[in-house]
């Protein structure tokens, strides 16, 4: 049992690591793309793009680490959290900290390109 969507341990077979950087809702153009935690966490989501890019999947995901501007938002990120993310859920750390103005949460994945 743990404290929201995530899992206490997981053992993966490493072959390729992919590690994407902090990730925050912001548009091309450096603009701050929506003004609540449950708009920020969708428009990040989509880090998948990156993982596509290193030839994994949001699946491929092991560790995750989140970083929040208030801890107060934990259970409304893991309502957005939980449907995007398939199981077995990643292992994660989610702290407060002090984030670029206008950013509710930031967000980092680690996972494993199986093949290649």
């Amino acid at each position: 049992m743990t404290a929201g969507p995530y899992s206490p341990v997981l053992e993966v077979a490493v072959r390729r690591l992919v590690v994407i950087s902090g990730q925050v809702a912001v548009d091309l153009e450096g603009h701050v793309i929506g003004d609540s935690i449950e708009k920020q966490t969708i428009a990040m989501l989509p880090c998948a793009g990156h993982l596509a890019s290193a030839g994994c999947m949001l699946s491929d995901v092991f560790k995750v680490n989140i970083y929040f501007v208030d801890l107060g938002h934990w259970a409304r990120f893991n309502a957005v959290y939980e449907e995007a993310m398939p199981e077995p859920l990643p292992v994660r750390t989610a702290v407060q900290a002090i984030l670029l103005p206008g950013y509710l949460v930031e967000i980092e994945m680690w996972a494993v390109r199986a093949k290649g």
